[in-house]
């Protein structure tokens, strides 16, 4: 058995350097520096449902790279990019890691906007939905590839709609985009081993020749 299961999901994608995690990791923490270091530019930037309401839509997309945590936020945030989103990356390819990231981050501010939080920043919710996304691979990669995950993965990715809605119910702003980033993550994930270039690809059996 192989150390690090989430390694089946992803062994026919190569030696893929993450470049738009790495990017969008940069423009995060170049961001979140130079909010540190001019506090000002979080009032200026951030989801403010009065701004919006006068017609500053664009805050809701920079409030995906301002920090209302500040310092704590922005590590916080920063590392569960990394992680994720390197993972993320890997089993969709670049292209769809970009939809999930900005689609589900963008979902999530609207929202946020009409009815749970109208002031706050982050790119946490960004986030929710890469997780979202993987949740979709891990549940699905059994059936729809042969792939064996195991349960210590499968509890993970089963509970998360459950706490996504709890979530929900409870007022935070988190859960919506990971239920959208597991439906997209359902709906982006290839049919068959044979997979666009750039995303997921399962592994394919090759017969050996004897003599």
């Amino acid at each position: 058995m192989t150390r690090n299961p989430l390694s089946a999901l992803f062994s026919r994608i190569g030696d893929r350097r993450p470049a738009v995690t790495a990017a969008v990791f940069a423009v995060t923490a170049a961001v979140g520096i130079a909010q540190l270091v001019h506090p000002g530019l979080y009032d200026l930037g951030r989801r403010d449902g009065s701004a919006i309401d006068r017609g500053e839509w664009w805050r809701l997309l920079t409030g995906m790279f301002l920090q209302d945590g500040w310092l704590a936020g922005l590590l916080f945030n920063l590392t569960l990019l990394a992680v994720v989103g390197v993972v993320a990356e890997r089993v969709f390819g670049r292209g769809s890691w970009l939809l999930l990231y900005f689609g589900c981050g963008l979902f999530g501010q609207l929202m946020s906007y009409v009815w749970l939080q109208p002031t706050g920043a982050g790119n946490s919710m960004c986030v929710a939905g890469l997780l979202g996304a993987l949740a979709s691979a891990v549940l699905l990669a059994p059936r729809r590839f042969r792939i064996p995950i195991p349960w210590r993965l499968r509890l993970p990715a089963l509970a998360l709609p459950v706490l996504a809605v709890v979530d929900t119910v409870l007022h935070d702003n988190h859960g919506l985009p990971a239920l959208l980033g597991l439906a997209l993550g359902a709906l982006l994930l290839p049919e068959s081993a044979t997979a666009p270039s750039g995303a997921f690809r399962a592994p394919v059996r090759q017969s050996v020749a004897r003599d």
